[in-house]
């Protein structure tokens, strides 16, 4: 029989991702008090806001400890790069999400191509560099397409996909300019890879690897993937144009890094996140990240059968059981809505209205990202992405028009958004 003793948990970031992960850990049977730090206007309605700083260890740490909390779960990668999860688990708490050195597979992209020559995994080939005149001399060797990134993390930003040289003696400008500050002072340059993008997230406990459904993220700021990178501007699950063999082969390369890890002292307990590119010559890492994808999160645990807080534990207690683990056979499309400008300047303090009516349609879920309570308990923008529409139904056309049908019910002056998420999946493998 299962435990179903409750834990009061503390969920530490303010994203669409987190009001994702707030959502599901609510239905647990084992959710006892929410708090989140520090939350968002949607995740305030359902969890009290916990006094402490998400990206200090001492501070989490210090609240956990006080407030009688049983479970840490860590949305956002700074955290988990500072260290975070190390304080809480000193003190005897369990904690979702790596250690600092394990959390550098995605803090530090030298680190991660590291472990992954190790451990075999194939990946785009690159170079690093820590000053800036040997790496413009690399990219003019190059003379073609590449990718330029600053190692650190910068927010999603610090990635500039180059089409020529030109572009990419920018990017390394850009990168050792300051732009990306401390994240910048070493730059990564990778070949270009071809193929459609597919993002696998998996939960481990440093030994097992129990992955989750695909998705696939439109990361592009406008229609036709075109403009600059983003956050994410909307995501679909499963994906549909995945070839025979290849999810098996992204499961595992995740297992080969997740062993390299153990093999050099690491162990990985968390959520680790790769970033495939499907090439001709099979799946090949663009990245990995040491959490829960924004916005995949959205898409894929709505489909998901299981008990977050009971996953989560065993993670961290290193028992994780892939049979607790279930996906039913829905689809799921979240179009992200943003403010006018991002991924630019964009203003704040919008009135938002139309959410309760979008939320009361048939398996549509309103995940709020940006959003803030007013003094007199109205909906506000705060920040560039502002809500996720998702919307689950049992093919995927359906889920995507219920999805923009839920999209046309809200209002906010600047709504931009995608009106092409999913296209992919329609137009098939063949026509990407």
């Amino acid at each position: 029989m299962s435990n179903v003793e409750k834990v009061d948990i503390l969920l530490l970031g303010s994203g669409g991702r987190e009001h994702a992960l707030l959502v599901k850990l609510a239905e647990s049977p084992r959710a006892g008090k929410l708090w989140v730090a520090p939350g968002n206007g949607g995740m305030l309605a359902m969890a009290s806001q916990a006094d402490c700083d998400q990206d200090s260890p001492e501070d989490v740490a210090r609240f956990a400890r006080e407030n009688g909390i049983g479970l840490v779960v860590i949305g956002p990668e700074a955290p988990l790069v500072n260290g975070v999860a190390d304080a809480v688990r000193a003190e005897g708490i369990p904690v979702f999400g790596p250690s600092g050195v394990a959390a550098q597979m995605e803090g530090s992209k030298k680190f991660a191509k590291e472990v992954m020559a190790r451990a075999g995994v194939p990946t785009a080939s690159y170079r690093s560099f820590t000053e800036q005149a040997p790496c413009e001399e690399y990219v003019r060797k190059l003379a073609g397409p590449c990718v330029v990134k600053a190692d650190g993390l910068a927010a999603g930003k610090g990635v500039i996909v180059a089409q020529s040289t030109e572009q990419a003696l920018e990017g390394v400008r850009e990168c050792f300019g300051g732009n990306f500050g401390e994240a910048g002072s070493t730059v990564v340059v990778e070949e270009m890879l071809e193929g459609p993008e597919c993002s696998l997230l998996a939960l481990t406990d440093g030994t097992t690897l129990v992955p989750l459904a695909t998705s696939q993220d439109h990361k592009r700021a406008y229609d036709g993937d075109l403009g600059p990178n983003t956050g994410g501007m909307g995501v679909y699950s499963p994906v549909p144009i995945l070839l025979p063999g290849e999810l098996e082969k992204m499961v595992d390369i995740e297992q080969r890094v997740i062993d390299q890890l153990r093999a050099d002292g690491i162990t990985y307990s968390g959520c680790l996140y790769g970033g495939f590119m499907l090439t001709k010559d099979g799946p090949k890492v663009l990245e990995f990240n040491a959490r829960f994808g924004d916005p995949e999160t959205q898409v894929v645990l709505p489909r998901m059968k299981g008990d977050l807080v009971e996953a989560f534990l065993a993670c961290d207690a290193g028992t994780l059981d892939p049979s607790t683990i279930g996906w039913d056979d829905d689809w799921a499309v979240s179009v992200v809505l943003t403010s006018a400008g991002y991924p630019g300047h964009y203003e704040k303090g919008k009135v938002i209205t139309g959410v309760d009516e979008a939320n009361k349609m048939e398996g549509v879920t309103v995940y709020h990202a940006g959003t803030k309570l007013g003094e007199d308990g109205s909906l506000l923008t705060n920040g560039g992405r502002v809500l996720d529409v998702t919307a689950v139904a049992d093919t995927f056309e359906a889920a995507r028009n219920r999805a923009y049908q839920a999209c046309d019910k809200i209002f906010f002056e600047g709504k931009t958004y995608r009106h092409d998420i999913g296209i992919k999946a329609i137009k098939g493998r063949q026509n990407l």
